[in-house]
């Protein structure tokens, strides 16, 4: 193998790149798009939760509880508009929930004894339902805090603190796995019509012609979307950085590392397709169940991968996006050294290794498929 047919090779696509506004365009706008989508519309904070408020008591105590769900932020009271129905606005989801507050509840608090108010929420949604459920549950010691006051002195005292993300903030975990997404589907998708295109329009046989061996091919086509994958990157790194304030406690020199070796096995992944498939459009469909499904749905990009199905746990140690998205999270929030990240960077090197064998191996010299 020799350095300067690789780099001719290289050359080569980096002139069909600049030549085609496709893959032009797929290398500057995916990234943004992506990032646009995902940073701004997946939140998995609530806030302003419409709740339509049935007050039957109408004390300082029922109005002190109505205070105290607005002072959380996190609900929007509406006066309830049908006494006789209160579960009309949730049917005709004007308000996704109800609270109801007993005629006695001011009266009950007084005299020491527990009152009575009742919430009813909409079950269609279970992942809202269960945040908003959390939000109620410590709303609720607020309440009875602020109304019953503290009889005595409690055995203990429990403070949680949350490491890493103080403020569960929900961007800070998203951005980051934003790489993952990014660098993998371009580094795939882009990849995998290189050869395919080769043999769709003819040139292959000019390239065939020459003394050119199939390592020297797979790399030259993968040089010019290693930089590309790079640009990715840092566009993904300052969005997190200087728009959504994601803050980074790791080491720079790691960061570049892993996306390089997750860059290189998404490349080898993106060319074993196009020397398999042979055709643009098969190739382009090809990537994109083994591409951007894995890297959105088994990644932990938003599913953890701990609460899967057992199969689909075993599944997700065969893909490199699973690792990445580890290192890249302990990288960011966490500043996780080389030593604890021996496990996932060990992993996503011999994930790399495979494609790019058995992109070389896969690869024929003649003309025939």
């Amino acid at each position: 193998m020799k350095l300067t047919r690789v780099l001719a090779i290289a050359r080569k696509e980096v002139m069909h790149i600049l030549r085609d506004p496709f893959t032009a365009g797929m290398a500057l706008g995916l990234p943004i798009i992506l990032v646009v989508y995902f940073g701004f519309a997946i939140d998995f904070d609530f806030r302003n939760v419409k709740l339509a408020l049935y007050d039957f008591d109408n004390t300082r105590q029922s109005r002190e509880l109505a205070d105290v769900f607005l002072a959380s932020g996190y609900f929007k009271l509406d006066k309830g508009a049908y006494p006789s129905g209160m579960l009309k606005e949730v049917e005709t989801e004007k308000d996704f929930g109800s609270i109801v507050i007993s005629p006695e509840f001011g009266r009950k608090i007084a005299s020491g004894k527990t009152g009575s108010v009742q919430i009813l929420i909409d079950g269609s949604d279970n992942q809202k339902t269960g945040i908003i459920t959390r939000y109620i549950g410590s709303i609720q010691k607020a309440v009875s805090d602020r109304l019953a006051g503290r009889a005595e002195k409690a055995a203990f005292e429990l403070r949680t603190r949350f490491l890493y993300n103080p403020e569960l903030n929900t961007r800070w975990f998203i951005v980051p796995g934003l790489i993952v997404i990014v660098v993998g589907i371009l580094s795939i998708l882009m990849t995998s019509l290189t050869v395919a295109r080769e043999w769709e329009n003819g040139s292959m046989e000019l390239l065939l012609s020459t003394p050119v061996e199939p390592m020297e091919i797979v790399l030259g086509k993968i040089l010019p979307y290693v930089a590309i994958g790079l640009a990715g990157t840092v566009l993904v790194y300052l969005t997190a950085r200087l728009v959504f304030g994601v803050p980074f406690a790791g080491s720079h020199l790691l960061l570049i590392l892993a996306v390089l070796i997750f860059i290189v096995a998404s490349l080898a992944q993106g060319i074993l397709i196009s020397v398999t498939m042979r055709q643009q459009s098969r190739s382009m469909q090809l990537s994109f169940i083994s591409g951007f499904l894995p890297s959105l749905l088994l990644s932990g990009f938003i599913f953890p991968v701990e609460s899967m199905p057992f199969f689909f746990r075993c599944l997700t140690a065969v893909l490199a996006p699973r690792w990445f998205m580890t290192i890249i999270r302990a990288l960011f929030l966490k500043g996780a050294s080389l030593s604890e990240l021996a496990v996932p960077f060990t992993a996503l090197i011999l994930l790399g290794l495979v494609p790019i064998l058995a992109a070389s191996k896969r690869f024929k010299k003649d003309l025939e498929p």
